[in-house]
């Protein structure tokens, strides 16, 4: 007798096929947080090595290797924490490709290499509420950072672990981190019990001090559409920037239809055509949009274009992207221009607002910035436009602050000279770069110190100097190196001139050479002098003064006078044929008194600068000071006479 099988339910197979289904379907659960997470009562911050193979090319000592990681930032205090900032001290040559729900802080776009360490930012939530503020809702307490990179050295199954990883909020105080076995490193951040400039638990938090800060200010806002104010001002003393150019990056496929103050360095719509801007837009006519790159690169408009009804007519706008320090002319320290942004799904509706990332701003022969991220901050108010005595308030404002980090190279150099020596000590080698390349290198040292030059010799180009150079090496019986140094490579050089030095005072003499092709309007230059500087006088020439720096008053400020504040470009001589290209060039004698600096040690150093900026940029200083012991004057009456006859010689081969 057979064995009848029992009909099962048709119904349970198919909930059981639909359960099977959905079950494969659910998106992998983020791994568990360290059970040290429970026991933090402030924000517990963690870096998590999850897995790492190794990758092409084949190399046996300089292998890369993939790795995956996790951040996880989860907030256990009492309030909201603001704007999270994690700092993670990568330390094996790694480079990031990929990171989910954060951007960088400083800008920067991947890949990008981070074998110094990185700060991330919470995006597209920067905020991380307390539990007491959700009733224990992990989702909106915690953010989870997923990294892609590839490092170097370290193979599976070592983990690549980072040195360090820290909170970098203001209000919070981090122990070192430590590590969980092989794979996490953890750390506990506590609110700093001596905290009194970062309120916590605040609706927004407060505008920060920087550099140079950008306002990105929403003044009208639609279902599809808003209008944004962005304001560029700077606030120190001594930055500037010349033909700026700003750049961020959409991140929600945003796109520009139209700006007035500025405008887009390059004017395309073409992505908005092929992308899925142009499927949902099906009615707009993209000819009329400005820009829909995903990384639009916006300039100032000259000053022209001010008045111009369709482009200008906006309030410090139209400068040729100039922005001055306050220090010079505070209604020249600042640009604004306006942008209309239109969206795109699913973000149709009026409060749905997200600012660009990774904000970028340079100059030419200016500073470099690094800026953070835009955080949320109160709305920005503005005068009423009718001229009624109140203010109108921004729908949503965000900050975005900048500061100066100076180049590795710099663009400007400097010189020193004395009167108790005959010799100038001029630029360093290589002190603008340009002698990385072999070919450089064949042709002469980018090692050997700079040749002392005699006074002739500062106003010709590098290049026409060796002649005079040589003979007046040769004259000192200096023994030259072979090959001879390279050039400073520099596009403006200074030389700063100890000119005299008497019982109540002392002058010193600086020149600007522009050796460049750019000309500098509304140029400035700045000195240090440490111990000399409450001494200053006057500038002769130029409008000088002393600004304060880090609460020293030991910098003088210079510009040119009403009507020379021009450095012009480097230009051909009377006889192109026959002469030397001459620089762009200004000076002015400058005084001291000693009498609020005594025991000052003028010709031993106290009267030459120890650091010099032009246009906000540090220049590259001498790495010796002229002596009174060393090469001083001690040649003979004809040899005097001698170098003059050389140089008049040299002008006419």
């Amino acid at each position: 007798m057979g064995l009848t099988p029992k009909k099962f339910p048709w119904f349970l197979l198919c909930s059981l096929f639909t359960a099977i289904s959905l079950t494969s379907s659910q998106p992998n659960a983020p791994p568990p947080l360290s059970p040290d997470a429970d026991l933090c009562n402030g924000v517990f911050v963690s870096y998590t090595y999850n897995t790492g193979s190794k990758i092409k090319p084949n190399d046996t000592k300089n292998q890369p290797y993939r790795f995956e990681s996790e951040i996880a930032v989860v907030n256990n205090g009492r309030d909201e924490l603001k704007s999270w900032l994690v700092f993670v001290g990568f330390s094996n040559r790694e480079i990031l490709v990929s990171a989910s729900n954060a951007v960088l802080s400083d800008g920067s776009s991947f890949p990008v290499s981070v074998e110094n360490g990185t700060t991330f930012a919470g995006y597209p939530s920067a905020d991380l509420k307390s539990a007491i503020m959700t009733a224990g809702d992990v989702t909106q307490m915690q953010a989870r950072v997923e990294l892609v990179g590839t490092q170097f050295g370290l193979a599976p199954p070592n983990t690549p672990l980072p040195n360090n990883i820290t909170l970098v909020n203001e209000g919070w105080l981090c122990p070192k981190a430590t590590q969980r076995g092989r794979n996490v490193l953890e750390v506990c951040c506590t609110p700093d019990p001596n905290n009194k400039t970062v309120p916590l638990g605040e609706k927004y938090l407060p505008r920060q001090q920087g550099d140079l800060t950008i306002m990105y200010d929403v003044i009208r806002a639609y279902k599809s559409k808003y209008l944004a104010q962005v304001t560029i001002e700077n606030h120190n003393p001594l930055g500037r920037l010349d033909n700026w150019k700003l750049s961020f990056l959409w991140m929600k496929d945003e796109f520009i239809s139209f700006t007035k103050g500025a405008y887009p360095s390059v004017v395309d719509s073409s992505d908005c055509i092929d992308g899925p801007q142009g499927k949902y837009y099906q009615d707009l006519d993209f000819s009329n949009i400005l820009s829909c790159a995903r990384r639009p690169t916006i300039i100032d408009l000259p000053l022209t274009k001010y008045n111009d009804s369709a482009l200008g007519l906006k309030p410090f706008c139209c400068r040729n992207g100039t922005i001055l320090p306050p220090s010079m002319d505070p209604s020249k320290s600042k640009s604004v221009f306006q942008m209309e942004v239109l969206k795109m799904p699913p973000n149709l509706n009026i409060s749905a607002i997200s600012p660009p990332q990774n904000w970028q701003i340079k100059g030419n022969l200016n500073p470099d910035y690094k800026c953070g991220p835009p955080v949320r901050v109160s709305a920005s108010q503005f005068p009423d436009p009718s001229g009624l005595p109140s203010n109108w308030t921004a729908f949503a404002s965000w900050q975005v602050v900048c500061n100066i980090t100076q180049p590795a190279t710099p663009s400007c150099c400097v010189s020193f000279s004395s009167y108790f020596n005959d010799s100038i000590i001029p630029c360093n080698t290589c002190a603008c770069g340009g002698c990385s390349s072999n070919r450089v290198s064949r042709t002469c040292s980018t090692t050997s110190p700079a040749l002392l030059l005699p006074q002739q010799a500062l106003l010709m180009p590098f290049e026409n100097r060796t002649k005079l150079t040589t003979a007046w090496a040769n004259i000192q019986r200096w023994k030259l190196p072979d090959p001879l140094p390279c050039g400073d490579n520099c596009g403006v050089s200074i030389n700063w001139h100890l000119a005299t030095d008497y019982r109540g005072g002392w002058t010193a003499r600086i020149t600007l050479f522009n050796w460049g092709e750019t000309d500098f309007a509304d140029w400035f230059t700045a000195v240090e002098m440490k111990n000399a500087g409450p001494g200053f006088e006057k500038a002769y020439s130029f409008n000088g003064t002393t600004i304060e720096i880090n609460t020293k008053n030991d910098t003088i400020l210079m510009e040119g006078l009403p009507g020379l504040n021009y450095l012009v470009a480097e230009r051909d001589g009377k006889n192109p044929s026959k002469d030397f290209r001459v620089p762009g060039k200004q000076q002015s004698v400058i005084s001291f008194t000693k009498k609020l600096t005594p025991g000052i040690k003028v010709g031993s150093g106290d009267g030459f600068p120890t650091k010099v900026f032009f246009n906000g940029q540090e220049c590259s200083l001498p790495l010796a000071l002229p002596t009174n012991n060393g090469y001083k004057r001690h040649i003979s009456t004809m040899l005097l006479m001698v170098i003059p006859l050389l140089a008049l010689l040299i002008l006419q081969v």
